[in-house]
C-alpha cells in the first residue's frame, strides 16, 4: 500500500505532462493551462492561508500587480520577458511584505476585509494611472513567442505553469516539515499561546504573507505574457482571490494536493459554465455560492473527508501544544 501511494504522485506527474498530447485540441490545452495556473495559485496562497489560518481574499491584488509589473517592464523599458518576470515579482514580494507588516496586525473579518480594500485600491490606481498603465483600457504585452500560434503558446505556457506549480508544492512541502512551518501551524492552533511561548508570531506572518504572494505574482505576470492583453477590472477582480479560496476549502487546505484537487474541480467547471451561460453573471453568483456551501458542509475539504472515512476511528494528530513547543524550542 506504501509503494502504491508513493507511485501516485509519480503517475499524476506523468499524466500533467503528457495532458497536451493526449487531448484532441488545442482548446482543451488552453483549459488545462488554465487549471494548472489556478492550481498553482491556490497552492501558493494555501502557504498563507493553510498554515497560519488567515483568510485573504485579496491575492488577486498580487496577481494584478505581477501582471502589469512583467508587462510594464516588457512594454515600457523592453526588458527581456525572463527578466521582467522575475524582477516583477520581487518587487511585488517587497510590496507584499510592506502591506503584511500592517496587515497582520488584525485578525479575522478584519484581516479579510484589509485584503478586500488591497485589491480595491489597486485598482483604482492601475486605472487612474493611465499615462503609464493605460487605465481602463487596459495594457498590450507582446507575445514572447512571436514565432507560435496560438495554439502552440497554449502548449508552452501550460508546461510554464506546470513548472510553477510544482516549485509551489514543492515549497509547501518543505515548510510543512520545518520549524517555520511548526511555529505557522501553532499561530493557526492559538496565536496568544504560540507568542507567549515564544514565538515570533509577527515575523512569521509577514514572511508567509510576502512568500504567498511572491508566487502568485509569478503566475500573473506568466499571464501576462500568455494573454498578451491586460484588463485591470479582471487581474485585480476579487473572484480571482475568491477562486483561490474556494479551491484551496475544497480540496483541503491542511493538505499538500487539496488546493491542487480543488482547482481540477473548480477551474474546468467554471469554464464549462462559462461556456454554457454565455457573458453572464450566473457564473459569478454559482462560484460565490459554491464558496459559501463548502464553508458550510466541507469546512476540512474532500481530502480530510477521504482520509477520515479510509481511516475510520479518527487518530489524534499533534497537539496544539505540541506544535508550539516545537517552534518555540
Amino acid at each position: 500500500m506504501r509503494t502504491v501511494s508513493r507511485g501516485l504522485p509519480l503517475l499524476a506527474g506523468a499524466l500533467a505532462i503528457a495532458y497536451p498530447w493526449l487531448v484532441p485540441n488545442y482548446y482543451l490545452v488552453y483549459a488545462g493551462a488554465l487549471t494548472v495556473m489556478y492550481a498553482a495559485m491556490s497552492t501558493s496562497w494555501n502557504l498563507l492561508g493553510g498554515f497560519t489560518g488567515y483568510v485573504s481574499l485579496g491575492h488577486s491584488a498580487f496577481f494584478g500587480l505581477g501582471a502589469y509589473g512583467t508587462g510594464l517592464l516588457v512594454v515600457r523599458l523592453d526588458v527581456p520577458w525572463l527578466v521582467a518576470l522575475p524582477v516583477s515579482a520581487l518587487l511585488v514580494t517587497l510590496f507584499a511584505t510592506g502591506v503584511g507588516i500592517a496587515a497582520v496586525r488584525v485578525r479575522g473579518a478584519s484581516f479579510v476585509i484589509v485584503s478586500i480594500a488591497l485589491v480595491s485600491m489597486m485598482n483604482l490606481v492601475v486605472q487612474g494611472w493611465r499615462s503609464l498603465t493605460g487605465g481602463s483600457t487596459g495594457l498590450q504585452v507582446p507575445s514572447p513567442f512571436p514565432g507560435l500560434h496560438r495554439g502552440q503558446t497554449h502548449l508552452v505556457f501550460f508546461y510554464l505553469f506546470l513548472v510553477l506549480l510544482g516549485v509551489a508544492l514543492l515549497a509547501w512541502w518543505q515548510i510543512s516539515r520545518s520549524r517555520f512551518g511548526a511555529g505557522l501551524r501553532a499561530i493557526r492552533e492559538d496565536e496568544d499561546k504560540a507568542e507567549s511561548l515564544g514565538v515570533p508570531t509577527a515575523a512569521y506572518k509577514v514572511a508567509a504573507f510576502a512568500l504567498s504572494a511572491l508566487f502568485v505574482a509569478l503566475a500573473g505576470g506568466l499571464y501576462a505574457l500568455w494573454f498578451g492583453s491586460l484588463d485591470p477590472i479582471f487581474v485585480f477582480s476579487i473572484l480571482i482571490g475568491s477562486s483561490m479560496v474556494l479551491m484551496s476549502l475544497l480540496g483541503g487546505v491542511r493538505h499538500l494536493l487539496g488546493p491542487l484537487l480543488g482547482a481540477l474541480i473548480v477551474a474546468p467547471a467554471g469554464e464549462y459554465f462559462l461556456i454554457a451561460l454565455g457573458e453572464t453573471q450566473i457564473h459569478l453568483t454559482a462560484t460565490g455560492l459554491v464558496l459559501v456551501l463548502v464553508v458550510l458542509f466541507m469546512p476540512e475539504g474532500i481530502l480530510a473527508g477521504f482520509a477520515r472515512r479510509r481511516a475510520g476511528p479518527s487518530i489524534p494528530d499533534e497537539s496544539a501544544d505540541q506544535r508550539l513547543q516545537g517552534a518555540s524550542s
